[in-house]
């Protein structure tokens, strides 16, 4: 499996280290990502998922049956 958020699609960002004395080094800047066992209402079970901190914050906001549909995820299938 990626290194990707299954709700929001977050993955790596390409940025810069630099040094004091300014030199430029690549370096990834990588997502907060989590398992999550987050309980799906509507499926009346546990769905583990690995999610973003971000998205786990949005999460407890709107809803795991909203936040799938808007990002088209059938959760059957986890």
């Amino acid at each position: 499996m990626s290194r990707r958020c299954q709700l929001t699609n977050k993955k790596a960002n390409n940025a810069y280290a630099i040094s004091h004395s300014h030199r430029r080094t690549k370096k990834l800047q990588e997502a907060n990502l989590q398992w999550k066992r987050v309980w799906w209402a509507e499926g009346n079970r546990w769905v583990r998922l690995k999610l973003s901190t971000k998205a786990i914050k949005t999460l407890e906001k709107k809803g795991l049956q909203a936040m799938a549909k808007e990002a088209g995820i059938n959760l059957n299938h986890y």
